[in-house]
């Protein structure tokens, strides 16, 4: 068996991977064009995006739009045809507006995670062609959204991302569950397919399962399809790319990183989080960075009062290489990056790999 391609509605991408939206600012028009020009789904961060804007700390939501809009149209421009999506985290205080921006772009998917997307079909104008695809974390979630889904809108999600505690960035459950063998990929994969098998998408067709958190290698890929999931979602991998919208700096700290680099933090939006180990996280932690003020009020759950520093701050200067004043979120599996190569090389390498396991499998 080659490959697989995977299909989303009326949406087909031939190469089914799906390149993880990572924020702030690592993956925006320059990564996602050059993942769906090589056949796969690109997607932009829609968090803190408009960073560089003169006036995102005084006119938050319109430069964060502004950005958004013009990245989209990059992406879309630089790659013809190709898949182009964008992740829009739920706990994010302008979810709305950018939710709206991105379907008035006609972009192809939203991704939504962090918290239960339960109103997102609401801003889907009638023909709008967008895939709207919820990240989940259990088989519960999935089919809450699924019910909810047919209760309010009379319909489905598109597809569903499935998102295990090996993932980098922050992540859906407590810190005593990350290393608990009951919420490994594998068995919440298994657990949503099961889960979402009676329902079927608005075309009517199964809903496809993406596994996400962990996913490094084509052997990794093959292992998940053959459990039932439709594609794979990767974010660590694509990271450590020239494409990558990051600094180098960024994309060298994976390159340098030890298996004990890689800590689990907690992060000031009351989520534990996945990242690198660097001085600030422990002047952070001594409680050396707290913010004096916030002006962009950007996650819901987020104190600024009680916030050991500023999250989109220090996320923005970790994408510019100013590690000393931020930190990189990365996987579990960072540390096994040992090159920067090129979005088409690393393609070549999960498909080489992939095909190595489908050779190497019994008959």
């Amino acid at each position: 068996m080659s490959f697989p391609s995977l299909t989303i509605g009326d949406l087909t991408i031939p190469r089914a991977i799906i390149q993880g939206g990572m924020g702030v600012g690592i993956s925006l028009s320059g990564l996602a064009s050059a993942v769906a020009a090589a056949g796969g789904f690109g997607v932009i961060s829609a968090a803190g995006i408009g960073m560089n804007e003169p006036d995102f700390g005084s006119n938050y939501i319109e430069a964060n739009n502004r950005v958004l809009a013009r990245e989209i149209r990059a992406a879309k421009e630089a790659a013809p045809g190709g898949a182009i999506g964008v992740n829009i985290m739920m706990a994010m205080a302008n979810f709305a507006e950018l939710v709206k921006t991105a379907i008035c772009e006609n972009v192809d998917a939203i991704f939504s995670g962090a918290g239960l997307p339960l109103d997102l079909p609401g801003h889907l104008p009638e023909g709008a062609r967008t895939k709207l695809v919820p990240i989940v974390s259990s088989a519960r979630a999935a089919v809450i959204l699924c019910k909810k889904w047919l209760s309010r809108f009379g319909r489905t999600p598109d597809a569903f991302v499935v998102e295990g505690p090996m993932a980098g960035g922050h992540l859906g459950f407590k810190a005593e569950q990350i290393d608990d063998p009951d919420f490994v990929l594998e068995k919440l994969v298994s657990e949503v397919v099961a889960g979402v098998a009676p329902y079927t998408a608005p075309n009517g067709a199964p809903i496809p399962v993406i596994a996400a958190g962990g996913v490094y290698t084509g052997a990794d890929i093959r292992r998940f399809i053959e459990l039932g999931a439709a594609g794979v979602q990767m974010g660590t991998r694509f990271v450590a790319t020239h494409e990558c919208d990051a600094d180098d700096r960024f994309k060298q700290s994976y390159v340098e990183a030890t298996e004990k680099d890689v800590v689990i933090i907690k992060s000031p939006v009351g989520m534990p989080g996945r990242a690198i180990h660097n001085e600030f996280l422990d002047l952070a932690a001594e409680g050396s960075k707290t913010p004096a003020r916030c002006p962009y009020r950007c996650i819901h759950t987020c104190d600024y009062t009680q916030a050991p520093y500023c999250i989109t701050l220090a996320l923005a200067n970790a994408k510019k290489g100013r590690l000393r004043h931020g930190f990189a979120f990365a996987g579990q599996n960072a540390w096994r990056v040992d090159r920067i190569m090129s979005v088409a090389d690393l393609f070549k390498e999960l498909v080489e790999g992939y095909e190595a396991a489908e050779a190497a499998s019994p008959a």
